[in-house]
C-alpha cells in the first residue's frame, strides 16, 4: 500500500519528466538554438555576393567557414542538427521591396558532426582546435544520452508498476538526475562552442547574435528533470524509512 504523499510525489515527478522530455526532444529537432540578425542588403555588389554565398551554402561542400559566413550574412539560425538561412522566395532576391522571405535549411549529417574544427575555420593547415572539436561533439551526443537515460528510467518505472514495487524508485530518480546534468552540460558546451567560434570568426559589422527559443527549451528541461529526480528520491527514501519503522513495530 502506497501512502498518498508518495503517490502524489510520483505522479508529479512523472508529469515533470514527460514535459522535460518533450521540451528536450523538440529542441533537438529544431534549429533555433542561436540566431543572427543581419542588416538590410543594399547594392548590386552585395546582392551578388550573398547569392554566391547562398549557392555555396546549398550546393557546395561542407565547410565551417562557408556556412558560418552565410549564417552571419543571411539572418541564419543554427541548431544541433540543422543550419538555416532566411532568403527571398523568388529568384530576384532583394530587388523587390517587401519580398516574401523563406527559411532554407540544410542538415548536419553524422559524419559532418564528427568533422574536426580548425583553429582558423576553413584553413585545414592551421591545425585542429581540440577544444572546439570536442565541445561540438559533446553538444550533440549529450542530449541523446539524456534521452536514453529517461527512456531507461521509464522502462524501469513501467516494470516497477507491473511488480507493484517502489524499490527501483531511487534508481529512477538517479537516472533523472543524470539526465538533467547531461542536458545542462549540453547547454554549457553549446554556448562555449559558439563563443569560441565568434572569437576565431569575427561577426560582420551590424550583425547581432542571440539565443533562440530552442535553447530556452533545453534550459527549462534540465531543472524539470532535476525536480522530478528530487521528488523520486524523496519518495523512495521516505517510503523506505517508513517501511522499516513499520517492520520494526510489528516485530516488537
Amino acid at each position: 500500500m502506497v501512502d498518498n504523499r508518495y503517490a502524489t510525489a510520483l505522479v508529479i515527478a512523472c508529469v515533470l519528466s514527460i514535459i522535460a522530455t518533450v521540451y528536450l526532444s523538440v529542441a533537438i529537432g529544431t534549429q533555433h538554438w542561436y540566431q543572427y540578425s543581419s542588416p538590410t542588403v543594399r547594392g548590386e555588389a552585395n546582392i551578388s555576393e550573398l547569392r554566391s554565398l547562398y549557392e555555396e551554402f546549398i550546393d557546395g561542400e561542407f565547410d565551417e567557414k562557408t556556412y558560418s559566413d552565410t549564417l552571419f550574412r543571411l539572418n541564419g539560425t543554427v541548431g544541433l542538427w540543422w543550419r538555416c538561412v532566411l532568403v527571398p522566395a523568388n529568384a530576384h532576391w532583394y530587388k523587390e521591396p517587401g519580398a516574401k522571405m523563406v527559411l532554407e535549411c540544410r542538415g548536419f549529417t553524422l559524419p559532418q558532426q564528427f568533422t574536426p574544427k580548425y583553429k582558423e575555420p576553413g584553413n585545414h593547415n592551421s591545425g585542429e582546435d581540440m577544444v572546439r572539436t570536442y565541445l561540438w561533439r559533446c553538444q550533440f551526443l549529450l542530449p541523446l544520452v539524456s534521452l536514453g537515460l529517461v527512456v531507461l528510467a521509464g522502462l524501469t518505472g513501467f516494470c516497477a508498476c507491473l511488480c507493484r514495487s517502489l524499490t527501483p524508485t531511487l534508481g529512477i530518480g538517479v537516472l533523472h538526475m543524470l539526465a538533467g546534468l547531461c542536458t545542462l552540460a549540453t547547454v554549457c558546451c553549446y554556448l562555449a562552442g559558439m563563443d569560441l567560434l565568434h572569437r576565431v570568426s569575427m561577426l560582420p559589422d551590424k550583425v547581432d547574435g542571440s539565443l533562440g527559443w530552442s535553447l530556452y527549451l533545453v534550459l527549462i528541461s534540465s531543472p524539470l528533470h532535476m525536480m522530478a529526480a528530487a521528488l523520486l528520491v524523496w519518495a523512495a527514501r521516505s517510503h523506505s524509512q517508513n517501511y522499516y519503522r513499520m517492520t520494526a513495530y510489528r516485530v516488537a
